[in-house]
């Protein structure tokens, strides 16, 4: 009898499925806190003439403020979640397409850097969705993800953040695709214009270094509509943009490594109201191209120099408030940043910092405040990352 029940034992045991115990959820919390002293060599550093490039962050006079970041991260086996705020200068200028909730006003959606879910349907796809910082260049927000401490002109006048829905899918250990469809960009809380911008990434990463093609297409201030009635004659909308960018590094030595980005960016003439009709408008496109070069060489633990070259073009009028244009609206700007990193310890960093940005037509004033086609600056900032 024993053996009986045994036996039937036995054979219950072996049809009891083991369910492996899922990893515990990891809820972490990280950020960065970062402030700069920045002058002019030959030009204002006072008063309404104040000179400085007009890329974006590190742009303020003397002793300044970035950023506070805070992220938290919620990071399970198969989904997980983004909270990533920002507070400061720096912040406020990264998340500059989000007052739209408040009415126009500063409101809590403007502290909001990024803010998204995530679900990996398997080992091949993960889906996200929410507001993400773009996937284009080679630049980030965040200062301790950057060598250099200003930022380049491409980064500057690329998209910042995207709100949608993307698909990351892992074609291979080395390549990898991503496809998204997001509201316009940098409109990151919701979308007012009605219309979706389309991107995409082709990615190959290996031991040595990577390489990412991106896209983004999409209208980007909508349709001009005949019906509405706040429509007056002379009303105009641009045409869809069109962004084509390319990243890449690659490790030379154990000690130099070598970046590249570049990029091309234009919008259409679009369209404009003429009193009675929508007419689409001629003309070519206005837009900006660019390419940056940055080499960088680590000559001990506590410390690294670095050099980044830019040459960044606009034509037919594009940013023609960003670098000095002719007559035809085209004009270029090559802007040579050297910066050092000094570590202190684990978590702060030093960035000793000379620029010189060389325009094509006037664009600066000098300290007499005669046109000029060049500004030279230093800057020091410290970067603390936890």
């Amino acid at each position: 009898m024993a053996f009986l029940v045994l036996g039937a034992a036995n054979v219950y045991a072996q049809e009891v499925v083991i369910v492996e115990e899922e990893e515990p959820s990891k809820l972490t919390f990280s950020g960065s806190v970062d402030a700069y002293f920045r002058t002019n060599f030959n030009g204002p550093n006072k008063g309404e003439n104040i000179q400085a490039p007009a890329s974006s962050f590190g742009n303020l006079p003397g002793f300044s403020l970035g950023m506070a970041n805070i992220i938290a991260t919620y990071q399970g086996e198969k989904v997980g979640a983004v909270a990533d705020l920002v507070f400061g200068p720096r912040g406020e200028d990264a998340v500059f397409g989000s007052p739209m909730y408040a009415g126009g006003m500063a409101g809590s959606s403007q502290i909001v850097n990024q803010l998204y879910v995530y679900w990996n349907v398997n080992d091949v796809v993960t889906l996200t969705m929410g507001n993400f910082n773009t996937f284009l260049g080679y630049e980030v927000i965040s200062p301790t993800a950057n060598f250099n401490y200003s930022t380049s002109y491409m980064f500057s006048y690329g998209p910042f953040s995207h709100t949608g829905l993307k698909a990351d899918f892992a074609l291979s250990d080395k390549w990898s695709l991503m496809a998204a469809v997001m509201n316009p960009t940098d409109m990151t809380e919701f979308n007012l214009l009605g219309t979706y911008t389309l991107g995409a990434q082709l990615g190959y990463s290996a031991d040595a270094g990577s390489a990412y093609l991106n896209f983004v297409y999409g209208d980007q201030d909508g349709k001009l509509d005949i019906d509405s009635p706040g429509l007056v004659s002379g009303q105009s909308s641009m045409g869809s943009l069109f962004q084509v960018d390319l990243t890449a590094g690659l490790d030379l030595s154990e000690t130099i490594y070598l970046g590249l980005n570049t990029t091309y960016n234009t919008t259409s003439a679009g369209e404009i109201y003429n009193g009675s009709t929508i007419d689409d408008l001629d003309g070519d496109g206005a837009g900006f191209f660019g390419v940056a070069g940055y080499l960088q060489a680590k000559t001990s633990d506590k410390f690294s120099i670095g050099l980044r070259g830019e040459y960044f073009s606009v034509f037919n009028g594009g940013l023609e408030d960003v670098v000095g244009v002719n007559a035809d609206g085209d004009g270029s700007v090559f802007a040579t940043t050297l910066s050092g990193n000094v570590r202190l310890g684990k978590n702060l960093t030093l960035i000793p910092e000379l620029r010189l940005d060389s325009m094509s037509e006037d664009f600066f004033k000098d300290n007499d405040l005669n046109d000029s086609k060049s500004l030279a600056s230093f800057m020091l900032a410290a970067v603390f990352a936890f």
